[in-house]
């Protein structure tokens, strides 16, 4: 099977199990109604596991781009490959959303708030500080990223690893994510937000496009970073691209910083 037919599939099951839960917990009339942040969690973690699974007998998923030019940052993926995987990707994400919006098509119309059927699709932040927020996709793709090789590189069933990545992405979004919603994955924001601007939605409001580059660059530094500080600090690998990423972390936090001191004056 092609690598845009399992990005695709794979992808496209993550979206629509993730979304799917995170929009029951948000919009009005389901049985998930008013649930918190831990079914959402949860629901996520469940996503990875079932996703990977299902695509496994047909090779190895990546269903998500970040984690894709991860690999290809140290040498695990073919940079010519990256348009197959992301092309996959990225539609399996819009298909995936299409699914939930059908799925859940009379709940829009029963939940009078618009940000509530906004975040059923997108992430946004609790607090908005740009740098913050961009700092926050970061630091959870870049655990999810370097979490991800770590459990690779063990010994154990691919079954099993499965079982380890859910509880990852579970630890994540409860210590990390709940700042900025943890997109952790391009594909998980930008398809979504997509069908939330074109698709009829009463009473939907602004689609937020100025801030959808963020769980977009945020992921791709956090997930490069991710592969580099696994190479370095586990194969004792380390190349310049490392420490330039260094570099832009640390530029982010104190710019982060910079606009919270200012912020409270």
């Amino acid at each position: 099977m092609s690598i845009f037919f399992i990005e695709f599939v794979g992808t496209g099951i993550l979206i629509a199990l993730g979304l799917g839960v995170t929009a029951g917990v948000l919009l009005r009339g389901t049985r998930l109604t008013g649930n918190g942040w831990l079914i959402i969690a949860i629901g996520w973690g469940l996503a990875y596991f079932l996703a990977m699974l299902f695509v496994h007998p047909f090779g190895i998923a990546h269903l998500n781009p970040a984690l894709t030019v991860g690999l290809a940052s140290i040498g695990q993926v073919f940079w010519h490959d990256l348009f197959m995987y992301f092309s996959g990707q990225f539609t399996g994400g819009l298909f995936g959303a299409i699914i939930v919006y059908f799925l859940y098509l009379p709940h829009f119309r029963v939940t009078g708030d618009p940000q509530r059927k906004l975040n059923a699709f997108v992430t946004l932040p609790m607090v908005k500080n740009i740098p913050a927020n961009l700092l926050s996709e970061a630091i959870v793709t870049f655990s999810f990223v370097f979490g991800i090789l770590v459990i690779w590189a063990t010994v154990f069933a691919n079954e099993l690893k499965f079982v380890f990545i859910a509880f990852l992405v579970i630890g994540i979004a409860l210590s990390f994510g709940s700042t900025a919603s943890f997109a952790m994955n391009p594909a998980r924001d930008l398809g979504p937000r997509i069908v939330h601007y074109i698709f009829p939605i009463p009473g939907k409001g602004s689609s937020q496009w100025k801030y959808f580059w963020i769980p977009i660059i945020g992921p791709f530094f956090g997930g490069v970073y991710g592969a580099l500080f696994y190479q370095g600090f586990y194969l004792g690998v380390f190349h310049l691209s490392f420490w330039f990423i260094s570099s832009f972390f640390i530029i982010v936090m104190g710019w982060a910083l910079y606009i919270e001191l200012r912020s409270s004056r």
